[in-house]
């Protein structure tokens, strides 16, 4: 009986303090973007996925911890905290890199059309430039 309370106490504490301190930094993040105003904050990407990665590795090893100490609660806590915080970095990471590829591409175009601008119409005169403003 003592066993089992010692279990889903830790697999409680333990959880709601990975929580809470996931919550903590993405409220400091928040505070940081807002400060500058919405704009980019130096760093930020390399610090969520330095988070999400320790906070995965070390939900990890206590969960293999407690598989050892015989806690099942606890090591099934910790392992589907582990879990979710490696489809959160998977799927951060997803988004970054299409992010990063949908500007490639359309600096790529915007390259090209200047180019194109520059190369036809056998006129003299200084080429047109528009700009491509989001209103």
């Amino acid at each position: 009986m003592l066993k089992w309370i010692l279990d889903i106490g830790l697999a409680v504490l333990l959880a709601g303090l990975e929580v809470a301190a996931l919550v903590a930094f993405l409220f400091v993040e928040g505070m940081k973007k807002w400060a500058v105003k919405g704009g980019p904050v130096p760093g930020e990407t390399s610090r969520l996925f330095l988070v999400l990665g320790v906070g995965s590795t070390c939900s990890a090893l206590i969960s293999y911890g407690f598989s050892w100490a015989d806690l099942p609660v606890a090591c099934v806590s910790q392992a589907v905290l582990a879990v979710l915080l490696i489809l959160g970095a998977g799927t951060e990471c997803g988004m970054r890199i299409s992010r990063y590829r949908l500007r490639r591409r359309l600096r790529r175009k915007r390259r090209r059309w200047h180019e194109s601008q520059r190369e036809g119409g056998g006129n003299t005169s200084a080429p047109v430039r528009r700009c491509w403003r989001r209103r």
